[in-house]
Formats: structure tokens, C-alpha cells, sequence
């Protein structure tokens, strides 16, 4: 085949309508091949030595390439483990910039640098080739037409989210095609959207689905990694989740959301790669240049930093490594569309030395650019190491995971005792956490559950994990779940243990989406989804994870209680807030924008909020004092709004605060099976029959006379 020389940039396999430019970054090599493979990827039909180098970049042009062609890199250097460096020809690696990956390791010991079973096995050097046994990279034609597909750009304070794993979601939906079941073209379905638009979800967040690849022990052991934190490919979407084997699915899925106005938001993986620690498989980045993609330990550079509890941690001191982040991101942006990111164990992309650091390099590229500056930017805040955890800490412009949400919430409707000061911070909003750095209250994203946890059937019916099938002898998994099983561990026929289940997940859902602050809900919570008690299904890529869509009475009563609480949130702006309360009188108004209540409808004292029985609480918020204007700067107007949650078993008559002229209307009550209140009108100063565990929205009209 001709080659010409080529040229440093772009970096990866870029086709030009006429050949294929192929470039890769490699500091301390010291020869780049490329290797071409059959249509099948099973033959390996031409071995190209990148000639030029500029600037540590490797390249060459092969004007007779084209799309579709499968290739693959094998690159020399010193191998001396011990320094840092871990080059092997001997192993063909993937293109860290390809766009598309096809096939899947097929797991020997030939993809590993050193040979195993020596007990020096890090330091030896194995000379097995793997190509065989190798996904490869394959050169795209990006050419796709978007027509007038526009990203919805919704609102931070008008987001719902749904968290979803792209097959488990459709997987066994029974209204999608048997064959678009589980990929990208089957979340683009009517049935899946109109589920989607009828639950009032503004955006979906998917589970990581840049490749990755399944580990080896998890493989043999008969077990999948399911939920994707395993990443390779930072640029091409599964092929696992296709079922046309191309990119255009991924984008059609992209546009066909839009066009319903949902946002697609993608969970990403930069803090660590699928090739794990000194003993694992040379995959691409530890034999393209080990020593510039990973932090290691500066004492022994054998071993790697590893902040993230995957055995290695990306090295975000080095431009090129920041550069393959950001041109990442900026590829899933303008060219697949997406609206936005959740940075998985984001605080390890801050780690400028050995700190997390707010003000580092990566926060301050993507605000500068102008592309990434504009989408939406979540953070899972906390990695494993040493001051990891940084919830409240990220920079304006991001929104973050906020675990202490979940906890408080839990652990409230739980019914432990001294936390009601902690659930009030979480209502409205985490101010404690982000209002001093001038963040809103929408830098929160509240959550009960996630992935990664108890599904919200499971957190009502199990006190403990049951991750037996994950083969680690239930260690795996937190042990700590603020969960409560009701009287009975596990599946019950018993109608007043299955009525209290169910109150209580009206509660938790009546909870968050009444919060301030971004909510998010786990796909198949509001169809009563369960793993069984497993509050770790990673490896679980079958009916435990995968969403059932044959329901009974009991989901279809609740479903339709969690479209009328969206459909309650979306009228009152007063839930949407874009400002924090200040718990003082507005501009004169002699009203507060928010006041808490005891039972007895007076404002809680200091003595009160301390009180470690105290498991009832009213929060009044005045619509008045919502102080907030639309973009055409129109005042926003809303009703006078309380609420009362009553986390003790037994009814708490709450009586009702003034003024006179007044009335309150009950439009929930999470104590009846529909949450509709069996009586709904009430006098100021009456007292409302709030019932044990359950949770009450009035709104305040004026009285009717006579």
C-alpha cells in the first residue's frame, strides 16, 4: 500500500473523502507500526512503520484507506518496568482516538506484557502475540445527516432526570422489536420515549457506554460487567449496544430524544483505564506509553497510583493526556451531539499532585472553552484516595452527585431520630454546600437511588445486601444502606407489610421531587424494579439488573402518582428555584420566604431543630417571596405552599398556619394509596390529620365565604 507522510493532527484514523490520515502520540517510543487486518479481523495483511514524527506525534497517510478498514498499533521502546516504561511490539494495541472498536477480547495469557506465572511477573517480558484475541479499531465515515436537530437546552431548575442503562431499559420492554431490544435504536422507540414524556423526564443519563471491556475474572467466572466502568475506547460508542454495528445508530438515538426535547446526558469514565494495575493486560495506553498516560508511584514507578480502586488512575499532570479528555469530550459534543456529562469519580481528574485540587487544569481548560463550558457538567464528587471526597467543593458551573441528599432522605423516612436539621438542608436545596461559592441550588443533583445501590423496592424491603451471585461472598457492595425492609426481609404477601412498602416509596419520590435542587430518578423505580436485594448488580447482566415492564396493580398505582407528583412540580415554580431561601422577609413584604413549623404551627426554635424525637416538620414557602423573574423578565408568581412529613408511626395532627382570609387546599398525601386526599379543603389554624410515615402538600387559596 502507498504511504505518504501524513501529518501530526488530527490524532487518531481521519478520513478525508480521498485516504486515511493515521496519527498517534507516543513520548517515549522508539518505532510506531500499523497493522492492517481482513474484513474479519482475523488476518493481519500489512505492517506500516510510522516514519515521521513531529512533536512526539507518529504519522503517516494512506491515500488508498478507506472506511471501514480495521487496524490496529504495535510500538517499540525500552522495557524496563521498573522506570516506568512497558513497551511490547509483541502485543497489538487499540487506537486511544479510534472512533469505532469491533469485536471483544477473547482473554489468554497472551495479553499481558510479562509473562504470568513468574514470580518477578511484573519485571519479565512475554513475548506472545495477542492480535488474535484483540478488538480492533476500525476507520468511520462521520458523515451523518443531523438536518435541524437543535439540543433541547433545558433549564438546570427545569431538569428531571432518569438514570438508565441503555440495554437493560429496553431489553425486555415488550413494545419494542425483539431486534432493536437492549441497543441505542431501541431507546429511540415510541413506546420508550412516550414512557419517557408521560413521566415528565426532561433528560436520560446512561450508564457509561464508551467500550469497554469485561474483565477477565468476571468472564471466566460466568459473570458480565455490566454497568460499563471499565472504559478503552474513549471515543466509540459500544458496539455491544448497536444493532446495526454502526455509529450513525448511536446519533440517530441522539436526534430522535431531541426531536421529543430530551436531553442526553452520558456517564464517562477519564479517572482510570480497562488495563488495571502492574499486572494487568497491555489493552492500548500501557504499551503506547505507559509512563506519560498513568500516575505512578514516583518511588517505584513499577506500580501505579490509584486513587480510583480500579488499579490505576489517569495522569491529568500531562497535556496530552488533558488533550484526549478534552478532545473527547468535545467529539461526543459536536459531533454525537450529547448535552452533557456525569464524571465518574471526578475528584481523581483534579489530582494535580497528590491532592484533589479545585483550581487545577482540567477545571480550567473546559471553562475556558468554549464548546464544554456550555453543556451540562455533573460530577460524581469523590474518588478512594486521600481526601477524595469533595462534595460541595467543585467549581462554579458544575453540578454534583450529592450523596448527603440520599443519606438524609433515607435515613428520615427511615425514622431515625436527630436528623431533621440535616433533612431541612437537603429540602431546600444543600445551601450549606454551595451557596457560600456562589453556586445555585441546582448544583445539586438529589437522588434516593442510583445504579449503584438499592433500587427503590429493594430499599423498602431488604435491612441487607444479598450480593450473593456476584461470587464475593457478599462482601462486595456497601454495608451501610439506610434502608428499612418494613417487618419482613424480602418478598411479602402480607397486605399491611406490602401498603407500608408502598407509602414509603411514595415518600421517598414524593421527597425528591418536591426538593430544590436537580431530581433524579433510577429507570424501572417507578415500575417497582428490583435486583433481589443486590445492591451491587455490576456483574449482573441478566434479569437482575434489566428493567421488567410486566407490571401488577400496586406499580401502575404508583407510576401514575409519580406523573402527577412531576406534573405537581412543573405548576408550582416554587420547587424550581434558582436562588437560595434566606429564611428573612423579602423586600418588605412582611412575609418570609420560608419558615418551619412544629405540629403546633409555630416557627421550630433552636431548642426544637436539636431535638433527637423530633421526626415531624412543616416547611412553609411563600410564593410571594419567590422573588424570580422568566427570561422575558416577567415576575414569576406561584401560591403559598406547605408541606408536612411526619417520619413517626403514629398520626400527628398539624395544625395550620394563618393568616385569616385563607384556606388551604390538600392537593397529596402520600398516606393514601393514589395520594389523593380523602378531604382537601381546610380552614386557616384547623389541623390537618397527618398520618405516621407519610408526607402532605397543601397550597394555600383564598377562603370562600359562608
Amino acid at each position: 500500500m502507498d504511504v505518504w507522510l501524513g501529518k501530526p493532527y488530527p490524532l487518531g484514523a481521519t478520513w478525508d473523502g480521498q485516504g486515511v490520515n493515521f496519527s498517534l502520540f507516543s513520548e517515549n517510543a522508539e518505532g510506531v507500526e500499523l497493522c492492517l487486518f481482513d474484513a474479519q479481523g482475523q488476518v493481519e495483511t500489512e505492517r506500516i512503520p510510522l516514519a515521521e514524527k513531529t512533536d512526539q506525534v507518529w504519522h503517516a497517510y494512506l491515500p488508498e484507506a478507506r472506511p471501514g478498514l480495521l487496524y490496529g498499533y504495535r510500538v517499540r521502546g525500552p522495557y524496563d518496568p521498573a522506570q516506568g516504561h512497558r513497551f511490547n511490539p509483541n502485543k497489538l494495541l487499540l487506537d486511544p482516538y479510534a472512533k469505532d472498536i469491533v469485536g471483544a477480547v477473547k482473554w489468554s495469557d497472551a495479553h499481558f506484557g510479562y509473562g504470568i506465572g513468574n514470580e518477578e511477573a511484573d519485571l519479565s517480558f512475554d513475548e506472545r502475540d495477542d492480535a488474535s484475541g484483540m478488538p480492533k479499531s476500525r476507520v468511520i465515515e462521520p458523515a451523518f445527516t443531523w438536518g435541524d436537530d437543535r439540543a433541547p437546552r433545558v433549564p438546570w431548575h427545569e431538569m428531571v432526570i432518569c438514570e438508565l442503562h441503555v440495554k437493560g431499559f429496553t431489553c425486555r420492554h415488550p413494545r419494542v422489536p425483539q431486534n432493536l431490544r437492549g441497543t441505542y435504536a431501541g431507546l429511540a422507540t415510541e413506546p420508550v420515549i412516550e414512557h419517557l414524556k408521560s413521566l415528565g423526564v426532561t433528560s436520560v443519563e446512561l450508564l457509561p457506554i464508551q467500550t469497554f471491556v469485561q474483565e477477565r475474572n468476571l468472564v471466566e467466572g460466568g459473570l458480565n460487567n455490566y454497568w460499563g466502568y471499565n472504559s478503552i475506547g474513549f471515543f466509540a460508542p459500544d458496539q455491544r449496544y448497536s444493532a446495526t454495528g454502526f455509529i450513525s445508530e448511536f446519533k440517530t438515538m441522539v436526534k430522535t430524544l431531541h426531536s421529543a426535547g430530551i436531553e442526553v446526558i452520558l456517564d464517562v469514565v477519564y479517572n482510570h483505564s480497562a488495563e488495571g494495575n502492574q499486572l494487568g493486560p497491555t489493552l492500548s495506553f500501557r504499551g503506547i506509553d505507559n509512563a506519560s498516560y498513568y500516575r505512578l508511584v514516583p518511588e517505584d514507578p513499577r506500580f501505579y497510583m490509584d486513587y480510583t480502586g480500579c488499579g490505576n488512575t489517569f495522569n491529568m499532570r500531562h497535556p496530552r493526556v488533558l488533550q484526549i479528555i478534552m478532545d473527547s469530550l468535545r467529539y461526543w459534543v459536536l459531533e454525537m451531539h450529547v448535552d452533557g456529562f456525569r464524571f465518574d469519580l471526578a475528584s481523581a481528574l483534579a489530582r494535580e499532585l497528590l491532592e484533589v485540587d479545585r483550581l487545577g487544569a482540567f477545571f480550567d481548560i473546559i471553562h475556558q472553552d468554549p464548546v464544554l463550558s456550555q453543556v451540562k457538567l455533573i460530577a460524581e464528587p469523590w474518588d478512594l484516595g486521600v481526601g477524595g471526597y469533595q462534595v460541595g467543593n467543585f467549581p462554579v458551573g458544575w453540578a454534583e452527585w450529592n450523596d448527603r441528599y440520599r443519606d438524609a432522605v433515607r435515613a428520615y423516612w427511615k425514622g431515625d431520630g436527630g436528623i431533621i436539621g440535616e433533612f431541612a438542608n437537603r429540602l431546600t436545596g444543600s445551601s450549606d454546600l454551595y451557596a457560600t461559592s456562589g453556586r445555585s441550588p441546582y448544583a445539586s443533583i438529589n437522588f434516593v437511588t442510583a445504579h449503584d445501590g438499592f433500587t427503590l423496592d429493594d430499599l423498602v424491603s431488604y435491612n441487607d445486601k444479598h450480593n450473593e451471585a456476584n461470587q464475593e461472598d457478599n462482601r462486595d457492595g456497601n454495608d451501610n444502606n439506610l434502608s428499612w425492609n418494613c417487618g419482613v426481609e424480602g418478598p411479602s404477601g402480607d397486605p399491611a407489610i406490602r401498603a407500608l412498602r408502598n407509602r414509603q416509596k411514595r415518600n421517598f419520590l414524593a421527597t425528591l421531587l418536591l426538593s430544590q435542587g436537580v431530581p433524579m430518578f433510577l429507570g424501572g423505580d417507578t415500575i417497582g424494579r428490583t435486583q433481589g436485594g443486590n445492591n451491587n448488580g455490576y456483574c449482573q447482566d441478566n434479569e437482575t439488573s434489566w428493567v421488567n415492564w410486566s407490571v401488577g396493580e400496586d406499580e401502575k398505582r404508583f407510576l401514575a402518582f409519580a406523573k402527577r407528583l412531576v406534573k405537581l412540580r412543573r405548576q408550582h415554580p416554587l420547587f424550581g428555584r434558582r436562588r437560595f431561601f434566606q429564611g428573612r422577609s423579602i423586600r418588605g413584604l412582611g412575609v418570609k420566604d420560608i419558615l418551619w413549623l412544629n405540629p403546633n404551627g409555630h416557627e421550630m426554635t433552636d431548642d426544637e431543630w436539636g431535638q433527637a424525637y423530633a421526626r415531624c416538620l412543616g416547611m412553609f414557602v411563600s410564593g410571594e417571596g419567590l422573588d424570580e423573574r422568566d427570561e422575558r423578565n416577567r415576575p414569576i408568581k406561584d401560591d403559598n405552599l406547605l408541606m408536612l412529613s411526619n417520619a413517626h408511626h403514629e398520626q400527628v395532627p398539624f395544625q395550620l398556619p394563618g393568616p385569616g382570609g385563607m384556606a388551604w387546599i390538600a392537593v397529596l398525601d402520600t398516606a393514601q394509596d393514589d395520594g389523593i386526599p380523602i378531604k382537601t379543603r381546610f380552614r386557616p389554624y384547623q389541623t390537618y390529620p397527618l398520618e405516621g410515615r407519610s408526607l402532605a402538600l397543601l397550597v394555600q387559596v383564598p377562603k370562600v365565604q359562608g
